[in-house]
């Protein structure tokens, strides 16, 4: 049996990836915060190693006690709206921690003589200002966010211990998204917003820049890609994406045809405190890399990933409709 390590197992991919590894008989640990609540959102069969990316010597006994074939690295901060606000503490949780997991698998490499592996959840963020599209493993890194500036920090890292002899390899992804996608990121507002909307729940949908151009696949699909990197025969980086891209109008407009409405736009309004202080040019990834060496594809289309996501949405809605709610008790 095959042990994995995650961190970053309470989020959209580490929940999927947890799941798909279990299904596949690993046996799976996580590092979770230090409190009863984290622990009860594991997925049944996953053993928690309380601990904090900040806290390099929790990092470093979590790993001791699980003695991993493989690391997944997937925590951190994933908002690029949430970096401008706070850059430090996105270098610190993006790249300081990831400097210290990698050296604490290297040191457990070297006293247990195994061959542990490390595959680093980087992020097309990295490539920011690329000039060639679509974007492939060896454009040059020039991110234009401190989101952007953390990962690329982390993935060179990753290049470095594999330069030393560590099977350390990054899986570039680019957006990625289920219904498990928290509602702070732009498309889960938008779909849960849509799902509210047309229940006659909310008459609007507030947003920044409508003509932002990202690649977004389907979540599932980009694990099961991280795991084919952690098992292939040697360490190298894969772009993971779908090749095509679309504008967030292309997403809002996507979303609300999956309910039926044509006329989308009156329902949109463009807030300018969601919009950057600067976005990346247009992302589109070229993973023919992985199709050709990891046998990996993209198995969802744009349409149906936001319809499930839409669906899931108002069912979601529909629950709390039926709920009813807390009342004072009577004295």
């Amino acid at each position: 049996m095959r042990t994995a390590f995650i961190t970053g197992v309470g989020g959209q991919d580490g929940s999927y990836l947890a799941e798909q590894l279990l299904d596949l008989g690993w046996s799976v640990h996580a590092l979770t915060r230090n409190d009863q609540a984290a622990a009860a959102q594991l997925p049944m069969g996953v053993s928690s190693h309380p601990g904090d990316l900040t806290d390099h010597e929790s990092l470093q006994g979590a790993l001791e006690l699980a003695l991993p074939d493989v690391v997944f690295n997937l925590a951190g901060s994933s908002s690029v709206a949430r970096s401008w606000e706070d850059p430090a503490e996105t270098v610190s949780v993006n790249s300081t921690a990831v400097a210290a997991l990698l050296e604490a698998t290297w040191r457990l490499r070297e006293t247990t003589g195994n061959d542990i592996r490390f595959v680093q959840a980087s992020s097309a963020e990295i490539f920011g200002n690329a000039t060639e599209i679509p974007q492939h493993e060896n454009c040059i890194i020039c991110p234009v966010s401190p989101y952007g500036a953390s990962k690329a920090l982390a993935h060179n890292l990753v290049q470095i211990y594999r330069n030393r002899g560590m099977f350390a390899a990054s899986a570039i992804l680019y957006n990625h998204e289920s219904p498990r996608r928290p509602v702070t990121f732009v498309t889960r507002k938008i779909t849960s917003q849509v799902a509210r909307i047309a229940l006659g729940r909310a008459d609007s949908l507030l947003l920044g820049n409508l003509e932002a151009r990202r690649d977004w696949g389907w979540a599932p699909d980009y694990v099961d890609a991280m795991y084919r990197i952690a098992t292939y025969s040697d360490a190298q980086d894969f772009v993971i994406a779908t090749g095509q891209s679309h504008t967030v109008a292309d997403f809002v407009s996507s979303a609300f045809g999956a309910v039926g409405i044509s006329d989308w736009q009156q329902y949109v309004e463009i807030d300018q405190r969601f919009v950057r202080p600067a976005d990346a040019n247009e992302m589109r990834g070229d993973s023919s890399k992985a199709q050709r060496l990891l046998g990996w594809k993209p198995t969802v289309a744009f349409d149906e990933m936001v319809a499930r996501m839409v669906r899931n949405d108002i069912i979601l809605e529909k629950r709390s409709l039926s709920t009813p709610a807390y009342q004072e008790p009577e004295v």
